[in-house]
C-alpha cells in the first residue's frame, strides 16, 4: 500500500504571494510548448516564424484558462458556481476542464489564423503533437494537489494508494458495501488507483509519443488534428474507468462519467476527420 505524500500545494511563499504547484505547472507546459515547437520550426516546419509562435502561445494561453474555467462552470459545477458567481474568477483554487480548455484553444487558434492569414487545419496540426507533454504537466499538478483521485482498487494492487484527502468520501463510500468498510476499517481508509498518474502517462506521453512519430512525416494536411482528437478522447475514455467519476451535468454514474461523454465526441469526430482528410492529397 502506498500513502499519498499529501504535498503542499504552495511551492513559494514570497511575502504575501503564493506561488501554487499547479499554476507552475501550466507555465512548465507552456515553456515545453514553445520548446518544441521552436524545434519543429528549425527542422523543417515553416507554418510560422518563432515570433509568431509566441504570439499564438499567448492567445493560447488565454483560451486555455478562459475555455478551462467555463468549461468546469457549464459542464461540472454549474449550479454551484452560479451560486457563487464570484468564485468563477478563483482560478488559484482549481477547477479548470480540459475540454473547455481545448474549445478556448480552438477558437484562439481560429483567431490567430485569420490575423497571420494562416489556415485552421495548417495551425492545429503544428500544434498538436506540442499539446500532450503540457498535459501531462498538468496530471502532476492534478497529483500533487491530491485531487481528482481514482476509483477504489484492490488492496493487491501493488501500486494502489491512500489519499487522505479523500477521507470524507471515503467513509460515503464504504457505507455502501461490507467490504468496502473492512477496508475503510483496516487501512484507514480507502485504496484508490493513482489515477492521475495513468492520465500523465496517457494523455502525456503515450499521445505525444504517438503524434510526435506521426506528424514527422508529411501528413494531409488535418490528419494529424484529427489523430490528435481520436488518442485523446481514447485515453481520457480508457483512464476515466480508473478515476472517480465527477458529478457532472448529467449526474454522477459509475458506467459512464461526464469526462466520458465528452471524449466520445471527440473520437466520433476524430473518426470521421481522418476518414475525410484521407481523402485529400498530402501537404
Amino acid at each position: 500500500m502506498l500513502i499519498h505524500p499529501q504535498f503542499d500545494p504552495v511551492a513559494i511563499h514570497l511575502g504575501p504571494l503564493a506561488v501554487h504547484w499547479y499554476g507552475l505547472m501550466y507555465l512548465l507546459g507552456f515553456a515545453l510548448f514553445l520548446t518544441m515547437g521552436k524545434y519543429r520550426l528549425k527542422n523543417g516546419n515553416d507554418v510560422l516564424t518563432v515570433p509568431q509562435l509566441d504570439d499564438m502561445l499567448m492567445y493560447g494561453a488565454v483560451g486555455v484558462v478562459v475555455g478551462g474555467r467555463l468549461g468546469e462552470v457549464l459542464f461540472y459545477q454549474p449550479g454551484y458556481y452560479f451560486s457563487h458567481p464570484l468564485e468563477i474568477f478563483m482560478v488559484w483554487k482549481g477547477g479548470m476542464s480540459f475540454h473547455g480548455g481545448f474549445l478556448g484553444v480552438l477558437i484562439a487558434v481560429a483567431i490567430y489564423g485569420r490575423k497571420v492569414g494562416r489556415g485552421f487545419w495548417q495551425l492545429t496540426d503544428f500544434v498538436a503533437p506540442l499539446v500532450p507533454l503540457g498535459l501531462a504537466a498538468g496530471r502532476v499538478g492534478n497529483f500533487i494537489n491530491g485531487e481528482l483521485w481514482g476509483r477504489v482498487a484492490s488492496p493487491d494492487l501493488p501500486w494502489a494508494m491512500l489519499f487522505p484527502q479523500a477521507r470524507m468520501e471515503d467513509i460515503a463510500e464504504a457505507q455502501q458495501s461490507a467490504d468496502l468498510m473492512n477496508m475503510l476499517m483496516q487501512y484507514g481508509g480507502l485504496l484508490r488507483h493513482p489515477s492521475q498518474l495513468y492520465e500523465f502517462a496517457l494523455e502525456g506521453i503515450v499521445l505525444f509519443g504517438a503524434l510526435w512519430i506521426y506528424s514527422a512525416k508529411p501528413r494531409a494536411t488535418g490528419k494529424v488534428s484529427a489523430l490528435f482528437l481520436i488518442g485523446y478522447g481514447l485515453a481520457r475514455f480508457i483512464s476515466e474507468y480508473f478515476r472517480n467519476p465527477d458529478a457532472g451535468i448529467f449526474g454522477k454514474s459509475d458506467v459512464i462519467s461526464m469526462g466520458q461523454w465528452l471524449s466520445l465526441p471527440m473520437i466520433v469526430i476524430g473518426v470521421a476527420l481522418f476518414v475525410f482528410f484521407g481523402r485529400r492529397k498530402q501537404g
